[in-house]
Order: structure tokens, then sequence, then C-alpha cells
């Protein structure tokens, strides 16, 4: 008896054979054609199903994208946002007057003037005055601001520097100060000075007078200074000595006024 496998293998080389000569080619056995149809071995249709296996595996953990996903995070994000709040928020905030707390002792808007003149003397009562007119007013950033100006006054007339004179003089004192420049030019004579420097300044008074602040000061400062003629010779002063020059020179502002620079109103030289 004929094993159905043998029959099998016998029905396929027979239809085999009977699809070429139909073809038109020669006749193949079924052997040949099960040769040729090796690379349908076991172990490739095995590994073909598991690819497919591991493909929509991956689909169902992955997903597919469509569009709504969350942004990737961003460990930088939430603190420059935090940032970007805090800086909004403190745009809008007004800072208000910090309120006295209860116990604490008021602030002295006098103590730099006590700490400057002894309390309970005309200069003391004077810059309180000027104090209560311009809350902001420092006697010794006032001094400081004053030495400065002396100087440049000094060598600016030297120098017949009209311009700096305005920006520093009160209209008299700068007519004044004009004038006489005006008439060492028409004789030709000029000034040859070096500042050297200010040993003291101090100042003497100070009051109100209606809305505008006064203030004297003596000043000690040492220079060298000698004018000559149109020849060049020496007709005041020495330029090789250095002087001492005692000077009492009055400041003034006007408190209404948002010009915080004051202005030299009175010269006076002391012997």
């Amino acid at each position: 008896m004929i094993a159905p496998s043998v029959l099998y293998a016998l029905d396929v080389e027979r239809y085999a054979t009977t699809a070429r000569s139909l073809a038109g080619g020669p006749a193949r056995t079924g052997i040949e054609l099960a040769d040729d149809m090796g690379f349908f071995d076991f172990g490739t249709i095995f590994f073909l199903i598991a690819a497919v296996v591991i493909f929509f595996q991956l689909r169902n953990v992955l997903g597919r994208r469509t569009g709504s996903e969350r942004p990737p995070f961003d460990p930088y994000a939430a603190s420059r946002t935090r940032e970007q709040e805090a800086a909004q928020k403190s745009e809008n905030v007004v800072s208000l007057p910090r309120k006295r707390a209860p116990g604490e002792p008021a602030v002295d808007a006098y103590a730099d003037i006590d700490a400057f003149a002894k309390p309970d003397t005309d200069l003391n009562k004077g810059l309180r005055t000027i104090k209560d007119a311009d809350p902001a007013f420092e006697p010794k950033g006032f001094v400081d601001g004053a030495k400065m100006a002396y100087e440049m006054i000094v060598m600016a007339y030297a120098d017949g520097d009209r311009k700096t004179l305005k920006n520093l003089l009160s209209r008299e004192v700068f007519d004044g100060f004009v004038a006489a420049i005006g008439e060492r030019e028409a004789k030709s004579e000029k000034i040859q000075s070096s500042f050297v420097g200010i040993d003291k300044a101090d100042i003497v008074a100070a009051e109100m007078k209606g809305g505008e602040a006064h203030i004297t000061l003596r000043i000690v400062s040492e220079l060298i200074s000698a004018t000559r003629d149109k020849a060049g010779a020496v007709i005041d002063g020495d330029p090789e000595t250095v002087a001492e020059v005692k000077d009492v020179w009055t400041f003034a502002r006007d408190t209404r006024s948002r010009d915080p620079n004051w202005k030299l109103v009175a010269t006076e030289e002391e012997d």
C-alpha cells in the first residue's frame, strides 16, 4: 500500500509538469519545484512571524502621533516662568513708606545738623530753618560742593571763562566778574594761576530770606597767582610763591525751585 505522503508528492509533481507544459517551457519535476521554494523553510517563516508580532507590540506600547501630544518636559521652563511672574508682580508693586513700629524712636531730622553745629546756637538754628524748607539739605554735603565750586570759580576768573562763571554766579556777581575780566583784557593783561588747595572751609552763617536759603562760608585756600602785563612782566603777585588767601563767600539757592544748584551771591576778601 502506498503512503499518503508519497501520493501527495506524485500529485504535486504531476501538476507542476502539466503547468510547465502548458506555459510552453520544459516540464519540471515536483522535486525541482520544491528546491526553488527552499527559502520558505521553517526558520524563515518563524522569524517573519516574530518580526510582525514585535512590530504590533511596539505600536501598542508607543502609540502613534496624533498632533495633540504634550510637549517634551523642560526642567528649566518652570523656573523661568516663576521668575517672569515674580518680575511682573514686582513691577506692579508700589512701595509705601514704612510705618514706625510701636516703641521705635522717631528719626531725628536734625541729627546731621546737630552733629555739624552746636545745638541752640544761631548757626544751628539757621541751618534748621533751611532743613525745614529743604528736607534734602545736608550741611556736610553742602560744604563739599561749595569747595568744588570755589576752585572752579577762582580758576574760571583767572582764565576769563565767562561760560563757567555764568552757571555758578548770581547775575550781580557775574556782572562784576565779567567787568573785571573785560578791563583786564582791554589792557592785554593775563593772570597766571595755579590752585594748590583748600585748607579750611567753615560755615559761619545760615538763614532763610523768604524762600531763598543763604549760607556764608569762610574759606582759607592756597594759590599761586601772578598778573602779567602785555610785555609779560609781573605787575601783581608772585609766580613762584604759594600765597594764603582768605575769602568769605555767600551762596544762595531758591528752595522752591527744582534746580538743586547753589550760586555765589556775595564775595568778601578777609584781611
